[in-house]
């Protein structure tokens, strides 16, 4: 059902908003490789300009992961899909850390580097911006003092510890980006931001690093109050002092919450058009209710609130997500240990293998969404 449902929302939207481009991204470890795919060529055959998601990570019972990832780009193209967004990729499910398949793609330069050389020009590519520096690039600081004052306007602060992408770092950051386009990238498109300034200050970046591709935002819409925190704490997005006040003023007001993320995505973007921006890219997370609302704000769009279909939202929602798939090790108050299930509510079932009481020994336990964490860091 969720995705027939799918299918319904992606033609109602399609009608609604006659986007540019509709993204279908791709699982960690290829977990959702051909249903990905299949999701696209959907969208090819009625009418969207599929934007498919692509990454190294080698895919899981695949022992040729350059193979597979070629097979795919060729069925992607036999289908008519032209547009492809390079990636490295999570983890695979129950790494804590990312690692290249033995003679597969190392980043994304490899594999943007492959597509130009086996296929061309035939693919349109986009590679992945990060205007406050790459996760894995982002640190812990025990003396916020010592920060330039570059570092402090990219720097977040979660759980009163502050993080940042170091100058020296995000130097690297844009020296590699460089590489990605001058290999044959058409487009950027970058990682979601809340602070408009830091986004304004990686496109001045990358007109300096002599980086001339469109740079497209990435806007997550502030759908609720749980994912807000978990996405924003997970990538270690820098959000401003006012909206975190506004979030935690809010959390307990749906309804009012998300009809606040529709007036902050909407001055977001008339922020982002005076800046000089083009095309908007919203992370919707198969939702409509906020973009709707963003696009009637700002003027693209005529009573789109109206036509919002909420009925079938609850199978909209990915069962497992960045921060818990099956094989992922999580902590929780009992200990830590690896993911067994996703249930459809979001709460996982754990194989504890270390304990954090000696009250609980069970040898698993059922942790509802939000009460637990991954361990290690993913892209």
């Amino acid at each position: 059902d969720g995705v027939k449902n799918l299918y319904a929302r992606m033609d109602r939207m399609k009608e609604n908003l006659s986007p540019l481009f509709t993204d279908v991204t791709w699982g960690a470890g290829g977990s959702t490789a051909d249903l990905s795919m299949q999701i696209a060529l959907q969208a090819h055959n009625t009418g969207h300009v599929a934007n498919l998601h692509m990454t190294c990570t080698n895919m899981a019972g695949v022992t040729d992961s350059k193979k597979a990832i070629k097979d795919a780009l060729i069925q992607a193209k036999e289908g008519g899909i032209r547009n492809i967004v390079a990636l490295r990729g999570d983890p695979p499910a129950g790494q804590d850390e990312w690692k290249a398949a033995e003679g597969g793609f190392t980043c994304a330069l490899d594999l943007v580097e492959f597509m130009k050389a086996e296929f061309g020009d035939d693919f349109g590519i986009a590679v992945a911006g990060y205007p406050e520096g790459h996760p894995n690039a982002i640190s812990e600081v025990e003396d916020p003092s010592t920060l330039t004052e570059s570092e402090k306007k990219r720097s977040s602060c979660f759980d009163g510890k502050t993080y940042v992408c170091l100058d020296e770092d995000y130097k690297k950051e844009m020296d590699y980006l460089k590489k990605k386009v001058d290999a044959g990238s058409d487009i950027i498109i970058t990682q979601m931001f809340f602070d408009v300034e830091i986004f304004k200050q990686f496109v001045n970046d990358c007109r300096e690093w002599g980086i001339n591709a469109p740079v497209v935002p990435g806007l997550m819409c502030i759908n609720n109050y749980g994912g807000f925190k978990k996405m924003s704490k997970f990538c270690k997005t820098r959000v401003p002092e006012y909206l975190s006040e506004k979030m935690e003023s809010l959390k307990d007001d749906a309804d009012a919450l998300k009809a606040f993320g529709v007036e902050f995505g909407a001055s977001v973007c008339k922020e982002l058009m005076e800046f000089g921006v083009e095309v908007l890219h919203f992370y919707t997370l198969n939702l409509e209710k906020v973009v709707y609302g963003i696009l009637d704000n700002i003027g693209m769009g005529k009573e789109l609130s109206a036509q919002t279909n909420e009925a079938d939202a609850a199978s909209m929602v990915a069962v497992g997500s960045a921060w818990a798939r099956p094989g992922d090790k999580v902590k929780c108050k009992y200990g830590t240990g690896t993911v067994q299930e996703v249930q459809s509510s979001g709460s996982v079932v754990i194989k504890l293998e270390t304990y954090s009481s000696e009250d609980y020994k069970e040898p698993t336990a059922t942790i509802e969404k939000g009460e637990y964490e991954k361990i290690g860091g993913t892209v």
